[in-house]
């Protein structure tokens, strides 16, 4: 007897009007008029995160239905990859076109876990942009 194949398709519920419209589409810099792109997308269960041409991070809560903005200090360097990681703690991973890094660990409100967020830096080992990034299973290490 033959086996069926199916092929799955992925579809968009409904449109993500209420998470684009959160993401302003400009910025003023002094008397500059900025157009805002969007550059580096990731999901899981809990977050929806966007990078942006401006250096900012998007990050939606999926539950609380609210967007928070972390902004990547320095230059507005454009960010080329986001990536998530829902372990023990929330992560997230920001690569950027000058070959920085930084990790954030996110906000639990869950008893022992984290209650500000903190940011790690990684500079210094990257000349060129970061074009991917990948977590270990356990969350221990980035590559």
């Amino acid at each position: 007897m033959a086996s069926v194949i199916s092929s799955f398709t992925f579809k968009e519920f409904c449109p993500l009007y209420y998470l684009l419209n959160a993401i302003p589409t400009k910025i003023q810099k002094g008397f500059r008029s900025i157009v805002v792109y969007l550059t580096a997308l990731d999901t899981n269960e809990d977050y929806i995160a966007v990078g942006s041409s401006i250096g900012m991070l998007y990050l939606y809560c999926r539950h609380l239905n609210h967007m928070k903005k972390y902004n990547f200090e320095g230059k507005n360097e454009s960010i080329t990859v986001v990536k998530l990681l829902n372990c023990f703690d929330d992560l997230v991973a920001v690569g950027t076109v000058s070959g920085k890094i930084a990790i954030f660990q996110l906000v639990s409100s869950l008893p022992g876990r984290n209650k500000q967020l903190r940011r790690f830096n990684v500079s210094g080992f990257h000349k060129s942009s970061i074009t991917a990034l990948a977590w270990s299973p356990n969350g221990m290490k980035l590559f």
